[in-house]
């Protein structure tokens, strides 16, 4: 090879963005479906999309602690306290870098991370499905990812995205052997949202694997092993000497938002509530259907023989869901970055024809950008 041709040749990260650039298009491209959606259906309602989707709900806490940082906490008239303790900082971090570089406010400056880091989950997502089962596989992965039923929560100034693909990319590094690279991903993740224990475990188990396997321990390794904890530690410790209450005092916050780890028990009463009317057992009934899926893809995803990265992770995202009191309509998007459950539904789409997938892909787009809608113009999520 000359000179010349080594000038001319792409580089290993244009080659990467050039693989998995139709991921990302018909990713942006559903993603713009559901925005348009949401857009014409806020113009017939008398509301605003961008409020909807940068001014409602966690987003205001999290511009709250971009703007005035940590403190503010407000007092329910049942005596509960819900502090802004409860929200992990990066996103706020990024808020205010993005403000201060740029005109935009705290909100939009949200929007805009969220937005990019959604597109760096889609391409996190195609990664690891084109290295375990091909180009097509990817691409349909990012794409299943895109279409969720709560898919619009990836548009809107919410952590989910930014931790995704933070996520993402920390797991594609483990299966890569990029040890540091995961560690440091991990860290950054665990500073997003509580489920960060979850990459943390995939690596932790990953790591240990290997070492029983080749009986000795590689510096770079031990490093990320070491790296992938720092950023929750450092939080919860953090949160800890705030309050005043050490260790438990990340704990008690989150019992103040009515959260805790009760192994489904509240869950399971919730559903069960829902058969004392037949309006509420149709609904019942399909949220015990929606369970089993979940279930069912975990339980395909073993059999397939997942990588055990992947597999561990997708596990305690879904327990953390489903096994933890709180809100329970927030349980679809906390699920949502659970994207190994997509794999094998990715694997089967990819081995249709183009004419068969693209079909079923665009009618579920299509569905799930009206149901963002609806669900952000409805109850939505907190």
């Amino acid at each position: 090879m000359t000179d010349l041709d080594r000038r001319l040749s792409p580089s290993p990260a244009g080659r990467a963005l050039r693989r998995a650039a139709p991921a990302l298009l018909v990713y942006a491209g559903v993603r713009a479906l559901g925005l348009a959606v949401l857009a014409a259906w806020g113009a017939a309602a008398g509301k605003s999309p961008h409020t909807l989707l940068s001014a409602r709900w966690d987003s205001l806490w999290y511009t709250r602690v971009a703007e005035h940082g940590y403190g503010w906490e407000v007092t329910l008239p049942d005596g509960s306290v819900h502090s802004n303790l409860a929200f992990f900082p990066l996103l706020p971090w990024l808020e205010r870098l993005v403000s201060a570089v740029g005109p935009l406010s705290y909100a939009d400056a949200g929007l805009v991370v969220s937005w990019l880091a959604s597109l760096f989950a889609a391409a996190g997502i195609f990664a690891i499905a084109d290295h375990l089962h091909g180009r097509r596989a990817g691409i349909c992965a990012a794409a299943l990812w895109a279409v969720l039923p709560v898919g619009i929560v990836q548009s809107m100034a919410y952590s989910e995205s930014l931790f995704t693909a933070l996520a993402a990319w920390s797991l594609y590094a483990v299966l890569r052997g990029r040890w540091v690279t995961a560690g440091l991903l991990a860290s950054f993740a665990g500073l997003t949202r509580p489920v960060g224990a979850a990459v943390v475990a995939a690596i932790w188990v990953a790591a240990a694997v290997r070492i029983h396997r080749e009986r000795r321990a590689d510096p770079r390794l031990i490093l990320g092993v070491a790296l992938a904890p720092l950023g929750a530690a450092a939080y919860v410790l953090w949160v800890g000497h705030r309050t005043g209450d050490g260790l438990l005092g990340y704990l008690d916050v989150q019992a103040g938002w009515g959260n805790g780890f009760d192994f489904g028990y509240a869950f399971a009463r919730f559903v069960g509530e829902k058969f004392t009317s037949v309006p509420g057992a149709l609904a019942g009934i399909g949220l015990i259907v929606g369970v089993a899926l979940v279930v069912w893809l975990y339980v395909i995803g073993v059999r397939g023989k997942q990588p055990l990265p992947l597999l561990v992770y997708s596990g305690i995202v879904v327990a953390l869901a489903l096994c933890a009191a709180g809100y329970f309509g927030s349980k679809p998007r906390l699920l949502m970055p659970a994207f190994p459950l997509l794999l094998p539904v990715a694997v089967a789409l990819a081995r249709l024809r183009t004419s068969r997938s693209a079909p079923v892909l665009g009618s579920v787009a299509v569905a799930s950008a009206v149901y963002g809608a609806f669900w952000l113009h409805g109850s939505g999520p907190p």
